[in-house]
């Protein structure tokens, strides 16, 4: 006899004992659930990311790393120097200013074959990007490592905030371009404007 039978009739008891464990089934697994969407956020923001990467255009201040299958002599992490190149083995000096990852690696590929390597299987990753820099009225002015997703208003926050003469409707990015005249020109950024590695972020003041 458990403690139902005690206090309720033997129909009630009864009745309980068959709808109570069919309850239980029918709620939802929220543990589960949420692991699962966790799982499938993650995934797309790593091939977000990933989009990205492969887009993007590396300068002077990015280290990459470089892997070519069954080569360890050859796979090594390499910063883009002031001339926009790397010094790689066996080829030199190889200019990679303002290339993909995937020009890189093709890059490399047609310098290795057929001399070096018959068919060089041959990858390239961004270890660490080149820092943006933000200036005027923030708290502190300077040189941070950029982050993926990175926008005006998070590089702000990691330069300490606005000042109390900013003002938040006169900012200025100035973009790291391929030439001279386009590298000079700024361009008006809202703060969810997004913000990209070598940038210039130039934070105005208020006559108000």
């Amino acid at each position: 006899m458990n403690i139902f039978s005690r206090f309720l009739s033997p129909q009630l008891t009864l009745f309980l004992a068959c709808v109570l464990p069919s309850l239980f089934a029918l709620q939802p697994n929220h543990a589960f659930a949420n692991t699962a969407t966790n799982t499938e956020t993650k995934a797309a923001s790593s091939t977000a990311n990933n989009n990205t990467n492969q887009l993007y255009r590396l300068g002077v201040g990015d280290t990459i790393q470089i892997y070519v299958f069954g080569e360890d002599e050859l796979s090594k992490q390499f910063k883009i120097n002031q001339r926009g190149s790397i010094n790689y083995p066996f080829l030199g000096e190889v200019s990679v200013n303002q290339l993909t990852l995937s020009d890189v690696e093709q890059r490399i590929v047609n310098g290795l074959k057929p001399d070096y390597l018959i068919n060089p299987s041959v990858s390239v990753s961004i270890v660490e990007y080149r820092p943006f820099f933000i200036e005027g009225e923030v708290k502190k002015s300077g040189a941070y490592a950029y982050q993926p997703g990175l926008t005006v208003a998070k590089a702000v926050a990691l330069a300490g905030g606005f000042t109390e003469r900013a003002s938040k409707s006169k900012i200025f990015i100035q973009r790291a371009g391929i030439n001279k005249s386009e590298a000079n020109q700024a361009t008006n950024a809202q703060l969810n404007s997004a913000v990209q590695p070598g940038d210039i972020i130039t934070v105005k003041q208020s006559f108000f």
